[in-house]
């Protein structure tokens, strides 16, 4: 995969702690909502928060960890798989990342 086009990482950059604060209020929402079951004992609860935490963390890191040019559209299908930018704000990428994004969305 090659690098996106330098205004489309610039988008990138300037969106990415709006798309990492979006993600993470509903893995924290996801967390509370495990830790307060009240069908479950304490125990129960603590290995469902554990559980969620270990798994939503990998989302985290799909979306976020070793962010550059040449990985950015990787990135991207995983902001775009985990809905964090508004429809307003990916129509701020170029035409051109737009489609390789959806010729990789066809083939998933």
């Amino acid at each position: 995969m090659s690098d996106i086009l330098e205004a489309d990482w610039k988008v990138l950059r300037s969106l990415k702690d709006t798309a990492l604060e979006r993600l993470c209020e509903r893995i924290l929402a996801e967390v509370h909502a495990a830790a307060a079951n009240p069908g479950r004992s304490n125990h129960q609860r603590y290995l469902d928060v554990y559980s969620l935490v270990q798994k939503r963390d990998k989302d985290v890191a799909d979306c976020f960890n070793d962010l550059r040019r040449s990985t950015a559209t990787i990135s991207l299908l995983h902001w775009r798989k985990h809905k964090l930018l508004t429809f307003d704000e990916w129509a701020r990428f170029s035409d051109v990342t737009q489609a390789v994004l959806d010729v990789w969305d066809e083939n998933d």
